[in-house]
């Protein structure tokens, strides 16, 4: 049986199961009979011209898994953000792990998304948010449909969330290949503040497909800096979808951080809904063997007076192929905007691949906009005369590239994460640089 098909099947019976409100069993059928007509994207679509999952679709996937894994936190510990106290929302093979977990509802919501369905006392905000800045598409789609456990995380109105909030998300291999589809739903209201540090992990060489999606809403004069580390086994593929609607005053900042995996396509949109509204996108891409990262932008500048930054920089070494879809789209009514939006590539081998194609769709006159794209190798020139002061060409090398990458890892809030990405750029390079940040 086709994935497709499996998926459909399975939805039926999986619908029974789940007591939730009407309006959600409604919005999760609209969902699946989209799914069924478009089912999975293909490179017929102009959006993923250079991304094909016919090479992942194949595995036989477990829907839902058949037997919940004892996994202690020494089996996870690495790849948590334990330097810091933080909050934790941890998931094993999509089921909620309360051993591994630290939630709150003191001050601010940091719980999960199974509760946010079902209780009573979160309709409202439920009816309010829920598949509200999602778009009705093939993935986002098919996640809806199965939407039931993710995080579920509110920031009240003039609340600073006293530590970071960690969504972590483990598969541990009980079965030949799983396909995960967390949901998640994150509301910072107005004036509030919120960092968040997201991760999907395999703890097994079996196949393991995520399908994520993220809602985030920002409200008026808020801020929220959210981190994505993606640096999973080879055997793993991810599709993350995140949508992010803001208010006015409000800053928004999203960093990537793509260094491992079979697939990785990320969908990161932000809709600007007012004026003085500040986007932050960047990203740092270091990948080899066959891997594939595709990274797909959207930042649409709705209103007068707002800012957007885009800055993607990716290390491409073997038989890796990268794609940069970035997209800035400028209303009528947007004066005054300020977008910037760059993509700079470096081939370390001659079979590595970069499709970038940056977009500016303007339709206000008066703004400030530019777009740019590299791709190259490293500069012979520097390399010879870093050699010429005695620095052995491996280590010039890997110099040149943390120079590359480092105006990225400049605006990390969270000095722990930065000492972590650093670290990691170093082991994928493969030499010890001798610093931390």
């Amino acid at each position: 049986m086709e994935l497709k098909e499996k998926l459909i099947s399975s939805y039926m019976a999986f619908e029974e199961t789940i007591d939730l409100e009407n309006s959600i069993h409604d919005i999760r059928n609209n969902a699946i009979k989209y799914f069924e007509d478009f089912g999975f994207p293909s490179k017929k679509l102009e959006a993923w011209k250079y991304t094909s999952l016919n090479s992942i679709l194949k595995e036989d996937y477990s829907i839902f898994p058949k037997k919940e894994d004892t996994i202690e936190y020494r089996d996870i510990k690495k790849y948590c953000l334990h330097d810091i106290d933080t909050y934790q929302i941890v998931f094993i093979d999509g089921i909620f792990a309360s051993h591994l977990s630290q939630t709150t509802h003191e001050k601010i919501d940091a719980c999960l998304m199974s509760s946010a369905l079902s209780k009573p006392k979160y309709k409202s905000i439920i009816k309010k948010y829920f598949n509200k800045v999602a778009p009705q598409e093939n993935l986002t789609a098919l996640n809806t449909a199965f939407s039931y456990e993710g995080a579920y995380i509110k920031i009240p109105k003039g609340v600073a969330a006293e530590k970071p909030i960690q969504i972590l998300n483990f598969a541990t291999g009980n079965e030949h290949a799983l396909m995960i589809q967390p949901r998640n739903l994150i509301i910072v209201e107005d004036n509030a503040q919120a960092q968040i540090i997201e991760r999907h992990q395999s703890l097994t060489e079996n196949a393991v497909l995520t399908n994520s999606v993220t809602e985030i809403f920002v409200g008026k004069n808020a801020d929220i800096d959210y981190y994505k580390i993606q640096n999973d086994k080879i055997s793993s593929s991810l599709i993350d979808n995140t949508f992010i609607s803001q208010e006015r005053d409000s800053n928004a900042s999203v960093h990537t951080f793509s260094f491992g995996g079979k697939l990785t396509r990320n969908n990161l949109n932000f809709y600007q809904n007012d004026s003085n509204i500040n986007s932050t996108l960047k990203g740092v891409t270091i990948i080899e063997g066959k891997q594939h990262v595709d990274h797909n932008t959207l930042v649409h500048h709705r209103k007068p007076n707002c800012e957007s930054h885009q800055d993607y920089k990716g290390i491409f070494a073997e038989r890796s192929t990268g794609v940069f879809n970035g997209k800035v789209l400028v209303d009528k009514i947007a004066q005054k905007t300020d977008a910037y939006q760059s993509n700079n590539n470096i081939l370390i081998d001659d079979k590595a691949t970069i499709n970038s194609k940056p977009q500016l769709e303007i339709f206000a006159d008066d703004v400030k906009c530019s777009h740019g794209c590299t791709i190259g190798q490293l500069d012979e020139e520097a390399l010879f005369y870093m050699q010429s002061r005695g620095i052995p060409k491996k280590e010039a090398r890997a110099l040149l590239m943390y120079a590359f990458a480092n105006n990225v890892l400049n605006s990390v809030k969270i000095p722990e994460i930065k000492n972590r990405i650093t670290n990691q750029i170093a082991l994928k390079i493969g030499v010890e640089l001798g610093f931390d940040l």
